[in-house]
């Protein structure tokens, strides 16, 4: 009995598997190895009675009819249903005349047509492949030129590395997109990279956690307590301090805790005081991190920050001197309010004029103070001094000398038609294609007379060196936001920074225009920005409302609004669901299933099901990324108007989403791109405007009750803001004002600006030139001297911070950030 139980319990630890010969590819994702597959089978220990299988997985360049050996388990997919699901196959070499030819003549040998890899059989017989791959010398035998021989040896060999490279990533469970990623970064490195020091992938993989780079390590043989383990567990903790609280430095308490932390997650063994300073050391000489007194930065965060003082100050300095009078100004102002029937006001005349005399102009004000009016001011007056055509199609061989952009396609689409002038993101100007700002690759130089900027409080550190970096010295930026709403996403809080700092011109708008027209969402936003509610907050009024009501009563409170401005004509993008959190019942993930179910009220014929969500078309959806190359970015929003369907199968396999005439089809590999819109978080809706808005806020969202939160909120809507949930939470909102972060960009702007202004400081030559040479350029602060007790700790804690017997700078004496630039 013992035996019988034995045996039944090996036969279930026995590795499934399937070997077979493939048929045809069903599916091949454009930017990963994931593939879906029919293979014919030959041998398998699976209790499958047909003939053929669909597998799926992480594949190099399969060929049909070549046979292959694929592991890893039979599994019921709940819409496709069964199939084998591989976690790692290897090619059994083609054996038969059909599938050697069809190898040889594959795209991945040029030169090599079917007749030639006829031939080479001929010569060869069916073992072929496996006779060159030992001796390529035997091509010599085949009559066929130098060139086609080198290309099957050579190509040969290229096949078997990427399938080693593939094959072995797949042995560590990297997800299609992360493999491809590693791939793309490496090439046939990779798997040495990976052997040598897997802490490598945190720092040049998107995606790859420390704690998933430290698994691999340690079953590698790592010591916990080894030099480069510690190294990337400080790297790791700083960059998830800064994304976490958007800071662009840390400080030795949070840094250690969180480091601390990290390392013991996967080993037990504490890691000493000395270790952590060590490495904090280390990655200060290979210039991963700089400290400067009691902050620690990552390198590339202080560096963005230095660069966008020292391209300020470049653009300032070598200004064209192109001297206009308030007179002629204020001229061509007069015949700009004729051409648009409008009057500016002292202050927004002041405005204009400021924005045209200075080389950079910062804007600010908020809802209904008549930003766009002015923006419309500044282009048109501008371009009248300068005698410009704002005709576009005047402009076909040379660059249109004004030039605006906003941060997200919505913000870029409100500037265009409030202007009648082309607009585009920031990104789509900088042609990052997708990339991340934060990316050393260069972009593309902005040409052009002005650039005018909007919504620049969405605008992150990143971004902005990017972006300064790109404008040359003879170019005027005006800088347009609402220092009141939600600083960006991304590290940083650039345009408060910049007007914190007063180095740049500036003018507040405090005048509300809007209001004059009867607007109590308004008023409702200026009250909540002097940190306090209205009154009569809960009255409801014409184009507000309010409706007490629980964290569970807020669903069928919302869905019952969303009818009722159904029936009444408003449109599915007129509508906009906004909530603060994405968990709970008052979350926005599950509010998106409570309204999509009002707007899609008929059976769906066609839906698929993405992240426990069903999609149909007609759906509105929100994409998460920037897509510069199909015309789409973050925060823009768009329905779904297409699904296709392979035939012979049920489940479509792609999506059409219509962004505004702007169709875009997803393959089923990109649909993490986009996710439901009828509910968006207030962040997502940064840079957008909506006809109404309902804005459910409840105790449940406790942690994000922050006044700019719901300042933010409000000020999305432009016709009608419906509120509900919790009045308490509302109060607690406009209490609560949120925390600055860790930035140091206002000093760097003082020190920078102010010091090159003053005469008694020796000019830059580069500067003068015009070069724009300063990417690597630092300030020069010096460290704060180290104190060092002569007995160390043993383990780093807080106290031992605080009484100074460890500083994370350690043994670097006066030692200045740039001696490691």
């Amino acid at each position: 009995m013992d035996q019988s139980m034995e045996l039944l319990e090996s036969e279930q630890n026995e590795a499934q598997y399937v070997d077979g010969r493939l048929k045809a590819i069903f599916f091949s994702s454009p930017d990963s190895f994931y593939k879906v597959i029919l293979v014919e089978i030959s041998k398998t220990n699976i209790n499958w009675p047909e003939e053929e299988i669909v597998v799926t997985g992480n594949f190099g360049d399969l060929i049909e009819e070549n046979s292959y050996h694929f592991t890893g388990k039979l599994i019921n997919h709940p819409r496709y249903g069964k199939q084998f699901q591989a976690a790692n196959y290897t090619s059994l070499i083609a054996t038969t005349k059909d599938g050697v030819v069809k190898y040889l003549s594959g795209d991945q040998f040029p030169g090599i047509g079917r007749k030639t890899a006829e031939r080479i059989v001929d010569v060869l017989g069916e073992d072929a492949l496996d006779k060159i791959s030992s001796d390529g010398r035997v091509l010599d035998r085949v009559p066929i030129s130098k060139k086609q021989k080198d290309a099957i040896v050579d190509n040969l060999q290229v096949d078997d590395s990427l399938e080693k490279v593939i094959v072995g990533l797949n042995s560590y469970g990297f997800s299609s997109q992360i493999a491809s990623a590693i791939y793309q970064r490496y090439h046939e490195d990779a798997l040495k990279i990976i052997s040598e020091n897997p802490y490598q992938l945190v720092e040049d993989i998107d995606g790859i956690s420390f704690r998933k780079a430290d698994s691999i390590a340690l079953r590698l043989g790592v010591v916990p307590d080894s030099d480069e383990r510690v190294r990337a567990a400080l790297l790791y903790a700083i960059d998830e301090l800064c994304i976490q609280n958007g800071d662009t430095y840390t400080t030795t308490e949070p840094l250690i805790a969180t480091a601390t932390t990290v390392l013991e997650g996967n080993a037990a063994p504490r890691i000493s005081g000395e270790k952590l300073a060590g490495g904090l050391i280390e990655l200060a000489k290979e210039n991963k991190v700089i400290g400067q007194g009691n902050r620690i930065y990552l390198a590339r965060l202080y560096e963005a920050e230095v660069q966008i003082a020292e391209h300020l100050n470049r653009i300032i300095k070598n200004a064209d001197d192109n001297w206009l009078s308030d007179d002629k100004i204020d001229q061509q102002i007069r015949l700009v309010e004729k051409q648009f029937n409008i009057i500016y006001d002292d202050s927004q005349v002041a405005a204009i004029q400021q924005a045209i005399k200075s080389q950079v102009f910062i804007l600010t004000g908020g809802p209904g103070t008549g930003k766009t009016t002015i923006i419309n001011g500044i282009v048109n007056s501008f371009a009248r001094l300068h005698d410009y055509s704002l005709d576009v199609n005047a402009y076909k061989s040379k660059p249109f000398p004004i030039v605006l952009a906003a941060p997200t396609g919505r913000a870029a689409k409100h500037m265009s038609e409030s202007t009648g002038l082309p607009a585009s993101t920031i990104h789509r100007l900088l042609g990052l294609n997708g990339r991340e700002s934060n990316n050393a690759s260069p972009t593309k130089d902005i040409d052009g007379k002005l650039l005018i900027i909007d919504e620049m409080s969405m605008v992150d550190t990143y971004l902005f060196k990017t972006l300064v970096r790109a404008i040359p010295n003879h170019m005027q930026i005006v800088l347009v936001g609402d220092q009141d709403q939600l600083p960006s996403v991304g590290p940083g809080q650039v345009f408060h920074d910049l007007l914190k700092s007063q180095q740049i011109p500036a003018m507040q708008l405090d005048t509300i225009y809007r209001q004059e027209k009867g607007s109590t969402i308004i008023q409702l936003a200026h009250e909540i920005h002097n940190g306090r509610l209205p009154v009569a907050f809960a009255k409801n009024q014409a184009d507000r409302s309010f409706i007490p009501c629980s964290e569970y009563q807020v669903p069928s409170v919302i869905e019952q609004v969303t009818q009722r401005a159904r029936q009444k004509g408003f449109d599915l993008m007129d509508v906009q669901v906004l909530a603060p959190m994405y968990r709970g019942k008052a979350g926005v993930n599950n509010l998106n299933d409570v309204v999509q179910n009002v707007w899609q009220d008929q059976p769906a014929k066609k839906f698929v099901t993405i992240r426990d969500h069903m999609y149909r078309i007609g759906d509105k959806v929100l994409q998460l990324v920037n897509n510069p190359e199909q015309n789409v970015f973050n925060g823009d929003i768009g329905i779904i108007v297409g699904m296709e369907t392979v035939k012979g199968q049920k489940t479509p396999t792609k999506i059409t989403i219509d962004f505004d005439e702007t169709e875009v089809t997803y393959e089923k590999n990109e649909w993490i791109q986009f996710t439901l819109a009828y509910c968006t978080s207030i962040h997502k809706a940064q840079g957008s405007e909506f006809k109404m808005v309902i804005l459910p806020i409840v105790r449940q969202y406790s942690r994000m009750l922050q006044r700019n939160l719901l300042y933010t909120a409000v000020t999305r809507a432009s016709d009608f803001l419906i509120m509900l949930g919790e009045q308490v939470a509302f109060e607690q909102c406009v209490k609560s004002v949120s925390v600055n972060r860790k930035t140091s960009l206002v000093e760097r702007l003082t020190e920078t600006i102010r010091t090159q202004a003053s005469p008694d400081v020796a000019d830059d030559n580069s500067a003068e030139t015009g070069e724009q040479s300063v990417d690597h350029e630092v300030s020069k602060a010096k460290a704060v001297p180290n104190k060092v007790s002569e007995k160390q700790p043993d383990y780093l804690t807080v106290a031992a911070i605080n009484s100074d017997l460890i500083d994370p700078m350690i043994g670097m004496g006066d030692t200045s950030p740039k001696d490691f630039m």
